[in-house]
């Protein structure tokens, strides 16, 4: 296996991006023209599935191995599975958890941020499951890291941290902890010595995937499933498509493509409420693949339901919707269909076959973004404006206190009851000739709305919160108020979707789009007060950093950014951000 890995590199230094138009599409390439790493095997791992029928059951022993160690060491199964990644290495995993698939297997966790609240109510529901104290709850616990870029840090630091509870407890962590990474990346730097396992991300030895490609062949995607005891033979079996589907995910493609060159570049996505937490990994598959075109963008709506007040009338020469509608074969119509069709929007619907594992959709769906890819002649495999935003926060960590500061000390700020800190700098002339609205926070950020989308320089909105949104109660309050926002300030007033989202997750998820193609209206916000776990040693400075560097990051590109600073989340400061929006929605009136 190692001399065929060898040979297939020493192809590539072969390869001239000028002979073959499928190079620039699915290689990456570096400034002297020379291809550095080929990523096609979110195709290539599927085909070679059909000559390996032995792959199946080697992850099934390799999954038995890693539960066999923990119990030999420390005398304990295994119960939890903390996995620390970020987008592409951990969208997949959240997608299988969200559809029960991890249901069999030891409870899952997503660790997809560096704001200690996120990795503090891991542990506190641990605890609280198991009626166990944190040491045992360790014993019992398989941490696996994942980082498929050579920078990517947020594993590294979250790993630390964990390592510093086994050290703190003096547990030989070996056995708990193993990472997927590439050769000399920093995670491998940190991990190998400390002797945790590293495992290759591919059965074949090589490295031809992009992170959010990863599912659903690779290591990554794999040992979730086996250590719940899923049928790992139909689930790599069911990514062998049929010619006949192929060509029909190519047709879905060229729909995609018509329908952006025609200025509907909105895919609002409609799923099976069975496959509802397939949705945000759809999205991060299609934004991050192909989002980086400044001309020519693809945002992928979900959360929605079909309500057309939300939407611009078919024939009004800024609608820029197009809707898919995934249903099941044999189930009655998804009756949006319908409705969408009699009012005139083009509709291009799905039909899925229930029995067949998720594996199936998932590579149609990459075969879909392929074929858009290719029609666009766009590479659908790097994102620059994910480096770009890791570049900045490298900029800012160390330094957080005195970005902190600066951004504290801007001018165009406004505050709002008291527990709100509106940042806006860069629109401080919305105040020109429009004296009522100084000190008015909802209306400034109103104004600022209104006058972008009258140009149209803006066509869709992002809130994102830099905290943990989905463990912690505070945190889930939060992602409450920003989805009712989203209803109210840019579904309702504005006509135009909005993702709501946490940070810095979606940076690495779909942040390409709001980035490269630009278009959006983005409001990220981050409490003052951030949580601490003292015995790991955890504090919020590099968190607070990535909130920063977002923020940053955006500006530099042009793109327009507002800041929304919450003194704490406590009841007072949530209720005054509902507040904040409902009185920014009734000024767009």
């Amino acid at each position: 296996m190692n001399g065929d890995v060898e040979s297939r590199r020493a192809a590539l230094a072969r390869l001239n991006p000028a002979d073959d138009a499928l190079i620039p599409i699915g290689m990456e390439v570096d400034a002297a023209g020379k291809v550095t790493k080929n990523s096609f095997g979110v195709f290539n791992l599927s085909w070679q599935a059909q000559c390996h029928p032995e792959w199946p059951r080697r992850i099934a022993e390799e999954a038995h191995a890693i539960r066999a160690a923990i119990q030999e060491t420390h005398g304990v199964p295994l119960r939890f599975l903390i996995w620390a990644g970020m987008g592409g290495s951990i969208e997949d995993k959240s997608m299988y958890q969200a559809l029960g698939l991890l249901k069999g297997g030891p409870k899952f966790y997503s660790l997809d941020s560096t704001d200690p609240a996120k990795l503090k109510s891991i542990l506190e529901d641990m605890t609280r499951r198991s009626g166990l104290p944190l040491p045992a709850v360790l014993r019992s616990t398989l941490v696996v890291g994942m980082a498929m870029g050579m920078t990517s840090y947020e594993p590294v630091l979250n790993l630390e941290k964990l390592t510093a509870l086994y050290n703190r407890y003096r547990i030989d962590a070996r056995p708990n902890f193993l990472y997927m990474t590439l050769p000399g990346s920093i995670l491998d730097k940190f991990a190998a010595p400390r002797g945790y396992r590293k495992v290759d991300l591919q059965l074949d030895g090589d490295n031809s995937t992009a992170g959010r490609h990863s599912g659903p062949l690779t290591r990554g995607s794999l040992y979730p499933l086996a250590l719940a005891g899923a049928d790992l033979r139909k689930w790599m079996a069911a990514t062998f498509l049929s010619d006949e589907e192929i060509f029909t995910a190519w047709k879905l493609a060229a729909f995609i493509h018509a329908q952006g060159l025609s200025g509907r570049d909105k895919l609002t996505l409609f799923l099976p409420k069975a496959m509802a937490g397939a949705a945000l990994w759809t999205k991060q598959d299609f934004e991050e693949s192909l989002g980086k075109c400044e001309n020519l963008g693809l945002k992928v709506v979900i959360g929605e339901k079909a309500k057309l007040s939300h939407y611009r009338p078919a024939r009004d020469p800024r609608q820029d919707r197009a809707f898919l509608v995934v249903q099941y074969a044999g189930s009655p119509n998804n009756p949006a269909t319908a409705r969408l069709r009699r009012a005139g929007y083009p509709v291009a619907t799905l039909k899925l076959n229930a029995a067949e594992p998720l594996s199936r959709y998932m590579q149609f769906i990459h075969y879909a973004v392929f074929g858009v890819g290719y029609l666009r002649q766009m590479n659908f495999v790097t994102q620059p404006s994910v480096e770009l935003y890791k570049a900045i926060t490298g900029r800012v960590a160390g330094k957080t206190g005195q970005a902190w500061r600066k951004l504290d000390a801007s001018a165009g700020k406004a505050t709002w009851r008291n527990a709100i800190t509106l940042h806006y700098e860069g629109f401080r002339n919305v105040l020109k000739g429009r004296p009522e609205l100084r000190g008015d926070a909802p209306g400034i950020y109103a104004a600022i709305l209104k006058r972008l989308g009258e140009d149209r320089n803006i066509e869709y909105g992002e809130l994102t919160f830099f905290g943990d949104s989905r463990y912690s109660l505070q945190g889930r309050a939060v992602r409450a108020k920003l989805e009712a926002a989203g209803n109210h300030v840019f579904r309702g007033r504005l006509k135009m979707p909005v993702d709501v989202y946490e940070g810095p997750a979606m940076n690495h998820s779909y942040h390409e789009m709001i980035i490269g193609h630009g278009k959006c209206f983005s409001t990220v916000l981050i409490s003052e007060k951030l949580e601490k776990i003292p015995a790991a040693g955890y504090e919020g400075d590099y968190h607070r950093a990535q909130f920063l560097a977002t923020r940053m990051a955006l500006a530099e590109r042009g793109r327009p950014v507002v800041a929304l600073v919450l003194k704490n989340l406590n009841d007072r400061t949530l209720e005054a951000l509902d507040e904040f929006f409902l009185h920014a929605a009734s000024s767009l009136q």
